[in-house]
């Protein structure tokens, strides 16, 4: 594999392609992973992957069908295989609902017949000393520590038979750091995202969690109801992750979603939330940069292949609390009068008004409410009202009289984010955050801590 570089095996592609329109996408892929558990290092690796994708395009009589064949660990004398098997799924599919011309007229990147970036173990080199002292301390204190660490690096190479040559080189790293009380009675959950590692600070995630610990020695167990709860970043982020998932122009123009408007059409321009909320995707954000162009591996809801290499530029979703844009590909944006808004692989919520507070500073002026930690096993129960039930996981805890006095028991919650942004009643300072829920498919968020002064907790669950 490696005495190939991708770019040759998308130059292969496009050379023995005798269909219409031929679009290749080379991904090169490498990975360094750590493993940890009860304090002390169990697993570390590193692997390496390739992946080939050919989507090839047949005009005929009633429209332009396309095929879509994909393999691993692609050799250059098995690429003929892959062109005739893409066109002959090309040729035996009906004409493509989204078919549009492949896109042409980029300028190549000149990085394209470059060697792909990579990752190896030595990206952990600051950080595996410092979980070592997080292990020692962890056994000083009577905790344990559960987790893992993974670094990858994605280039991909995307060329088509209109002259496109574009290249992207994704970095993607994730911590998940569990601790436990000894009798395994207790437990704390804390993430991060990262590009290389070096912004991960260990101790500071080991502090906060011995302090929920700490916080988990008194129990107090209340009923389902609806309570005043504090959402840090990472539960935010997995409620508006599944929102900018759902946000379809389509499903809205065709009333599937809770982004159509009684009566027709779509509720761009309309008021969701009283606050100065802005939620945003941009490629070039700083420490949360994405694919500058389409990468579209498959045509689903709110992707197409016929737009790969289409650029991608910053976009509002929701601007100052209003209903800004939605998800488009060129098919679905025609058939919803709208702009060609792709998704972009990240995602940023906002607030405009000064002085937004840390997470620390809202549990000090609440009253009575819950702090959640994470949410979990999310679930959609209705797509018109964009209704999700899930579960709280790894402390939730009472705040009264601005302190933490307990934890309390864990709860199954139903909630609609877009309902909820039209009811949270104060937000917090934005920082980068890692999904919980889907921090396998989703890492690139930053989202502020939220109040929400009637949070749903339907039931109470048995849940650890």
């Amino acid at each position: 594999m490696s005495l190939t570089h991708p770019h040759e095996l998308v130059e292969r592609a496009l050379e023995l392609s005798r269909a219409d329109g031929c679009v290749v996408i080379a991904d090169e892929e490498s990975t360094a992973n750590l493993r940890w558990a009860g304090n002390a290092l169990t697993t570390n690796g590193v692997t390496r992957g390739r992946r080939l994708t050919v989507i090839s395009t047949v005009a005929g009589a009633t429209g332009t069908a396309s095929g879509v064949v994909a393999q691993e660990a692609v050799t250059l004398d098995e690429v003929e295989r892959l062109v005739r098997a893409a066109e002959a799924a090309a040729r035996a599919a009906e004409p493509a609902e989204d078919a549009q011309p492949l896109i042409a007229g980029r300028a190549a990147d000149p990085r394209f017949t470059e060697a792909p970036e990579t990752t190896d173990i030595g990206v952990f080199t600051a950080f595996a000393p410092a979980l070592g002292e997080a292990f020692a301390r962890a056994r000083a204190g009577g905790e344990l520590l559960y987790g893992f660490a993974r670094h990858e690096r994605t280039t991909s190479y995307l060329g088509s038979s209109t002259g496109l040559r574009l290249r992207h080189d994704q970095p993607t790293g994730t911590v998940e750091l569990n601790a436990k009380t000894a009798d395994l009675s207790g437990s704390a959950w804390a993430g991060a995202a990262t590009r290389d590692f070096t912004d991960v600070d260990v101790t500071a995630l080991h502090t906060d969690l011995t302090r929920r610990l700490g916080w988990g020695r008194k129990r107090v167990d209340l009923p389902a109801g609806r309570y005043e709860t504090l959402l840090p970043p990472s539960a935010v982020a997995d409620l508006m992750v599944y929102l900018s998932w759902s946000a379809g122009a389509r499903d809205a123009v065709e009333g599937r979603s809770v982004f159509s408007r009684q009566g027709g059409g779509t509720r761009i321009g309309e008021q969701l939330s009283p606050l100065p909320l802005t939620l945003r995707s941009d490629p070039a954000e700083p420490g949360l940069q994405a694919a500058p162009f389409v990468l579209a591996h498959s045509s689903g809801e709110n992707d197409s292949v016929f737009d790969n290499g289409s650029p991608l530029a910053a976009t509002d979703w929701l601007r100052d609390g209003r209903l800004a844009h939605l998800l488009t590909t060129r098919h679905s944006a025609g058939l919803a009068g709208l702009p060609l808004t792709p998704p972009v692989d990240n995602l940023v919520l906002e607030t405009s008004a000064p002085g937004a507070p840390t997470l620390e500073e809202m549990v000090a002026r609440t009253e009575r409410g819950l702090l959640l930690t994470c949410l979990w096993y999310i679930r959609e129960v209705d797509p018109a009202t964009l209704l999700l039930t899930g579960l709280t996981r790894d402390g939730v805890y009472l705040v009264e009289n601005g302190e933490v006095v307990g934890a309390v028991n864990n709860f199954r919650f139903n909630e609609s984010p877009v309902d909820l942004l039209g009811r949270i009643t104060e937000v917090g300072r934005t920082e980068r955050c890692l999904p919980r829920e889907w921090g396998d498919w989703f890492t690139r968020a930053a989202m502020p801590p939220v109040r929400v002064p009637d949070f749903n907790m339907s039931s109470v669950s048995q849940a650890s």
